[in-house]
């Protein structure tokens, strides 16, 4: 037996999910997708997010959840653009700083994690991360140092609005820009491929 609450932005509950735990489950996931996630028709070139502000943008670790979100609907070789305060920096406690400082480049952190004997803390922050690196540039508008954001394998975006016209100028007349500002409280998806 489960008892499960939805709840809105404001932290009001939206519903309530109670009974044999595997049908409740699926209930509230349901409306949870209904209410919470955005179908989009095509990815975008040039994808423009946050981590929803604090206390959720307080490091560039928990940042990875509005780039991840932004990864959903984002070209391959496009470019996603997050703006997070980033106070506490990469952190520098846990494993994801050291993780993401491996190699030059981001198949070298996906390969040092892979050859891992077992898993570590962070390690998968760091995974998806990269993965995503692999496939778009990422560039972090933030009060981070510069070098901190680099050693991670990031770009830095010194000003918000001038790096988003840069990106939008390289793909051209008509380009077509999403702009997730509440990060990874919002999940778009790209219709024809569903969601998993």
């Amino acid at each position: 037996f489960m008892v499960n609450v939805t709840l809105n932005a404001d932290k009001e509950m939206t519903g309530i999910y109670a009974g044999d735990y595997r049908k409740a489950h699926r209930q509230g996931c349901a409306a949870v997708k209904a209410l919470s996630m955005a179908p989009v028709a095509e990815a975008f070139p040039v994808v423009v997010t946050s981590n929803s502000g604090y206390p959720l943008d307080q490091n560039l670790y928990q940042t990875v959840k509005g780039i991840s979100a932004a990864a959903r609907v984002v070209a391959d070789g496009g470019a996603i653009l997050v703006a997070s305060e980033c106070s506490d920096g990469v952190p520098d406690h846990g494993n994801f700083a050291q993780i993401m400082r491996t190699g030059c480049s981001p198949g070298d952190v996906l390969r040092a994690i892979y050859d891992l004997e077992r898993p570590v803390l962070d390690q998968w922050q760091a995974q998806i991360l990269a993965g995503i690196l692999e496939q778009v540039e990422v560039a972090v508008y933030s009060r981070m140092e510069w070098a901190e954001v680099r050693d991670c394998k990031l770009e830095v975006a010194e000003d918000l609005e001038g790096t988003l016209r840069e990106r939008i100028e390289a793909v051209g007349k008509g380009a077509r820009v999403a702009v997730l500002p509440d990060g990874p409280l919002t999940i778009p998806y790209v219709e024809r491929d569903g969601f998993s």
